[in-house]
């Protein structure tokens, strides 16, 4: 029996059709009270036996010359009289899904892109201590999200936001076997973070290149919305690329696409319509700054922009070469350019430089202020952070620098982020604050970023 919670639909499995009474009292009624009328009487229809043959003529008939045109034809005589009502039945054979072999070369058609992925993406599910209650008993939260696998031997890609603060982290492959899994290290400036689970021939996707893609271009997603309806895939096109957002104070360079994208979905991989892996699933935009509720607008972290740290994560447990330019950074305002009588208004004002870094040896000093990075203009402090995301240690770029007696132009080896920094991010991960643990909601945290704190990550 099925019943929704307006009652608009019933269904009975029962054999003595004990249900069946009150839906033929409804049909009787009307809906309304009153006078009954008779009720319908279902009696036997009379044999004909020339109207049988002929039937029976007239149906094989309809099956040949359906089988010949591409469908069948069931007939069936009307209650009452001899006519014949007929539909027709297609005869199409079931698709069969070729399971193809991703190379870069072959387009793919949806089913073949699921088929050849499906056993790549995994459930992701985490739990954690949110504090204590009143008995000072702890209590547990839990929290969904999507990964995908990157080795044979286990390594597994999602967001960092999904796996943030877990204890423990378990693993769902679409064939139902479960792993616990390893923290590896991850990133929480660039949203990326690598698990790993004790496990042999997995099948790894294959990723391909995220700048190849154009707006218009198809994409797929395939993971856990909601933590609950497991491996789904939704498609939409790319609304846009190199799409710069504001998450938590931390920018982001996406691909927006408008494929559905829900709770649980975050950590998961963005498909294109080769079965390549060109972003890691991240964000939607969910609301309007007045109330609005809006669709079609998620974000996926392009692949190219992580693949040297994902690397890095696999083979140090932290990101290595991160750019690093080792100084105390402040976005300029027009009162501060008016208490330094400066003649620029938006930039970078430089408060400390670090001896020995790299902004100390391009000969970057306390009180310039940073106005371009190569053909990138410069006003925040947030502006700085999405140019240097381009960049690994180890690159130059040109910086356009604001000083008082004019303006210059240095050149930069960007350095890479002190160890001690990296060593406190993972110590972070390890051992978390509880007032920061997911919540098990479906909502996760809000984003704090330009657009009235609209982007959110997604738990399931």
């Amino acid at each position: 029996m099925y019943n929704d919670e307006n009652n608009l639909y019933n269904y009975t499995y029962r054999k003595d059709g004990s249900e069946l009474s009150h839906q033929r009292e409804t049909v009787r009624s009307g809906g309304q009270s009153g006078p009954q009328g008779p009720e319908l009487e279902m009696r036997p229809v009379k044999k004909n036996r020339l109207g049988l043959k002929i039937a029976a003529l007239a149906l094989s008939c309809a099956l040949l010359g359906g089988a010949a045109g591409g469908g069948a034809v069931w007939a069936a005589g009307q209650y009452g009289g001899g006519d014949q009502s007929e539909i027709n039945v297609s005869s199409r054979p079931v698709t069969q899904v070729a399971l193809r072999t991703v190379d870069g070369k072959t387009a793919m058609s949806d089913a073949e892109v699921y088929a050849a992925n499906v056993n790549s993406v995994v459930s992701i599910r985490t739990s954690a201590t949110a504090g204590y209650n009143f008995f000072n008993q702890p209590v547990q939260t839990s929290s969904a999200g999507s990964g995908f696998v990157l080795s044979k031997d286990g390594y597994i890609l999602t967001n960092y936001h999904v796996v943030k603060g877990a204890e423990t982290v378990t693993v769902t492959m679409y064939n139902g076997d479960e792993f616990n899994a390893q923290y590896i290290g991850g990133e929480e400036d660039y949203d990326i973070a690598v698990i790993k689970v004790e496990a042999e021939n997995l099948q790894p996707v294959t990723l391909g290149d995220s700048a190849s893609l154009n707006v218009g271009d198809h994409v797929l997603a395939i993971g856990n919305p909601l933590g609950e309806l497991t491996f789904s895939m939704s498609g939409g096109m790319v609304s846009c690329v190199d799409r710069a957002i504001n998450v938590d104070g931390t920018p982001f360079n996406m691909i927006q696409t408008d494929a559905s994208i829900n709770p649980g979905n975050s950590g998961g991989p963005l498909f294109n319509q080769y079965g390549e892996v060109v972003g890691i699933v991240s964000a939607k935009f969910s609301q309007s700054s007045n109330g609005t509720t809006v669709e079609g607008l998620g974000f996926a972290i392009p692949m190219n922009d992580v693949f040297s740290m994902v690397k890095d994560i696999m083979t140090n447990g932290y990101v290595s070469n991160r750019a690093y330019l080792g100084i105390t950074p402040q976005t300029l305002t027009e009162g501060t350019a008016a208490q330094f009588h400066y003649d620029v208004t938006a930039g970078v004002f430089i408060n400390y430089v670090e001896p020995d870094s790299a902004a100390d040896k391009a000969g970057l000093k306390m009180g310039d202020v940073i106005t371009k990075v190569d053909d990138t203009a410069i006003k925040s402090v947030e502006d700085l952070n999405l140019a240097k995301k381009k960049y690994s240690a180890g690159d130059t770029a040109t910086l356009e620098v604001y000083r008082p007696d004019g303006t210059i132009t240095v050149e930069i080896t960007w350095g890479a982020a002190p160890k001690e920094e990296q060593a406190q991010q993972q110590q972070t991960q390890q051992y978390p604050d509880s007032g920061n643990n997911n919540s098990g909601n479906g909502n996760g945290g809000y984003y704090n970023n330009p657009f009235e704190d609209l982007f959110r990550y997604f738990y399931g």
